[in-house]
């Protein structure tokens, strides 16, 4: 058998460390959160009619290109299955053709930021009314902000119109409002869904000054912090610049890739405008098990390493083409208290470089340090500064005399090879359950006849040990048998409700018995019948069940139950299972007909309590203590 049948790896867990954190985890284990929820906000930017000195204010500070990135309808289950994908250990997408990520390189063709220049990096808030009151000329009402942070409807609402005759400190004013509302829209979108951040509004002060900053290289980090954090097991939403994420996807995978409906001959930049406009494809069963199946099984001929290698090198801008380098930088990437690692050397194939084993990651401690307002973030990130600043001297280099063989040998062993099973849970708990019940009848059958007494206690042992496991998973298997697989971030009910017809009346002690015989159809349902089953208390063997019966048996006085009643070894054995109904003194048994099942074992949940229900053959205490201490076989 295939070793990631079972065990889907990291065999080596010297690099994802954190795989019990992981995503993956949870959903090998079957529980399911679903599609993420993304939080983007581009749709409204067409909103602001920006007059030609804002859109020259704009280019100045270096966003020319941003502004013109198209409201790319966002394909959550795509983005879902790729974040399942990513590990914030080396910030990198484990697929099985060995580690891609997005690079600095990526993010200066798809979307034209600039990944050279100053950190950007400045003073944290947690007020916005003087900050807002210098640079806006008017402060937010106290309903549009929440700490540092001014809610992207108003500033849509206050400044998304500037009159023709307005003054150059009032365009001014109104285009820093723009800017916060694009980066807050897009690079720097958080989970809140309709905030920005007030901090990175200082730095649009000055118009020159701001296309000074690495404002790639801080979209960058961000993404790479908010997908390390959707990684993880508790989330449910994940934010950042997710067209980017996508549009990457769409260059470099053949999954979920749509057919455009235009002319590609003249592609324009930046290169995300090539999916900008009506796309079609299949979209049907397109959910989040599809592309996950598609990762799981992702070939070679899947992926395509270097899909710029053809682009009209025309189109590209000359400040974009000298930064080109530091998309082989091995460096840090800073977003204020954000600082992510940039390691091109675990994905030298996205640059047309023979991969080879890369150096071990070193573990960095991620930390949120703008807590208190007024604090200037540089004294207290030297070491992360210091890295950014030696960015050109850590370009990685590729050796063309590498194996890659050797590369994928050692990738297989330190990945999470799949994320969705191979064998659904429900059949690898069958064959295990088949496998014990094998096991079971070998143990029951040896004799242990000239054995020594080690040897005949070492069977003994394994007999215990067998029907223990075996006792233990005949509630497993009912509770999941009757549960259906949950997608879609429906979560796993564990308790069933019973449902019955009833007049609402309390029957009398000469009221008839209701009985009704059950079909073997009927008999599947009376595994879904729950509460608080104590399904520990049965265990398997060999004896036969036929011709079971459902009777509603009256009783003034006592709670309505669930009883099995089925003979082994020549004894009549009841087993009340649950309590249905406090105001209802009907008894549901299941009996074998032509037996008087007055000689039974009761062993019930009731009100969540295990209690002992003593039988009217048992006439003292001591009887029923003695009889509750036996198990009961099915």
């Amino acid at each position: 058998m295939d070793l990631y049948v079972t065990n889907p790896g990291p065999i080596d867990q010297s690099v994802l460390y954190d795989q019990d954190k992981h995503v993956s985890s949870a959903v090998w284990e079957g529980q399911e959160r679903g599609a993420l929820r993304c939080h983007e906000h581009t749709s409204k930017l067409d909103q602001w009619a920006l007059t030609q000195k804002q859109l020259d204010l704009v280019h100045r500070a270096g966003f020319g290109y941003l502004r013109l990135i198209p409201a790319i309808s966002l394909d959550n289950p795509l983005i879902s299955a790729l974040v399942e994908r990513w590990r914030r250990e080396t910030n990198t997408f484990h697929l099985n053709v060995g580690e891609m990520t997005v690079t600095l390189e990526d993010v200066a063709y798809l979307i034209g930021l600039a990944i050279d220049g100053e950190p950007v990096m400045g003073v944290t808030y947690t007020m916005c009314d003087t900050i807002c009151e210098r640079l806006l000329g008017k402060a937010p009402d106290h309903g549009s902000t929440s700490g540092g942070m001014v809610k992207l409807s108003w500033l849509k609402e206050s400044f998304s119109y500037c009159p023709e005759d307005a003054t150059m400190e009032e365009i001014e004013r109104r285009t820093r409002a723009y800017l916060l509302y694009l980066v807050g829209s897009t690079i720097f979108s958080t989970t809140t869904g309709n905030k920005v951040p007030v901090m990175y509004l200082p730095l649009f002060e000055d118009f020159d000054q701001a296309s000074k900053y690495a404002w790639g290289a801080a979209a960058l980090s961000f993404l790479y912090r908010a997908l390390g954090n959707a990684s993880l097991k508790s989330q449910s939403t994940v934010s950042g610049c997710l067209t980017l994420l996508q549009c990457w996807s769409y260059y470099h995978l053949d999954i979920g890739r749509p057919r455009l409906n235009q002319d590609l001959i003249h592609v324009s930049f930046p290169l995300v405008l090539k999916w900008k406009g009506k796309q079609s494809g299949p979209t049907a069963n397109r959910d989040l098990i599809f592309y996950r199946k598609a990762l799981d099984s992702l070939k070679p001929s899947d992926v395509e390493w270097l899909p710029y290698i053809n682009i009209d090198c025309r189109i590209i801008p000359e400040d974009i083409k000298r930064s080109l380098i530091l998309g082989r930088s091995k460096t840090m990437l800073i977003c204020f208290d954000k600082a992510e690692r940039h390691l091109p050397d675990r994905c030298l194939r996205q640059y047309g470089l023979c991969q080879s084993i890369p150096e071990d990651v070193q573990r960095w401690e991620r930390k949120s340090r703008g807590v208190d307002g007024g604090v200037d973030l540089s004294g207290k990130m030297e070491l992360e500064l210091n890295e950014w600043l030696d960015r050109r001297l850590n370009i990685v280099e590729g050796d063309e005399g590498v194996d890659e063989s050797e590369y994928m040998q050692w990738y297989m062993k330190i990945t999470r090879r799949f994320v969705g099973r191979l064998i659904p849970l429900s059949s690898e708990f069958q064959r295990m359950h088949a496998a014990l019940r094998d096991i079971a009848l070998l143990a029951d059958t040896v004799s242990t006849q000239g054995m020594d007494s080690q040897q005949a206690e070492s069977v003994t042992r394994i007999r215990y040990i067998v029907h223990e496991c075996l006792r233990d998973q005949v509630g497993t298997s009912m509770l999941a048998s009757s549960i259906p697989q949950v997608e879609h971030g429906k979560r796993i009910r564990g308790k069933e409700m019973i449902r019955r017809k009833s007049n609402g009346k309390r029957r009398r002690k000469d009221d008839p018995v209701q009985c009704h015989a059950a079909t073997e159809g009927d008999q599947s349902q009376l595994c879904s019948a729950a509460g608080e089953i104590d399904y520990s208390q049965l265990c398997l063997t060999d004896a036969e069940v036929d011709d079971l019966q459902l009777c509603h048996a009256g009783g003034d006085g006592v709670d309505a139950q669930l009883h099995t009643t089925i003979e082994v070894d020549g004894t009549l054995i009841c087993h009340p299972t649950d309590e249905i109904d406090d105001d209802d003194d009907t008894e549901t048994c299941i009996g074998i007909p032509g037996v008087d099942p007055q000689v039974c074992h009761a062993h019930a949940v009731i009100k969540g309590e295990d209690q002992a229900v003593p039988d009217s053959s048992l006439k003292t205490s001591e009887d029923v203590e003695q009889h509750n201490d036996y198990s009961i076989v099915v």
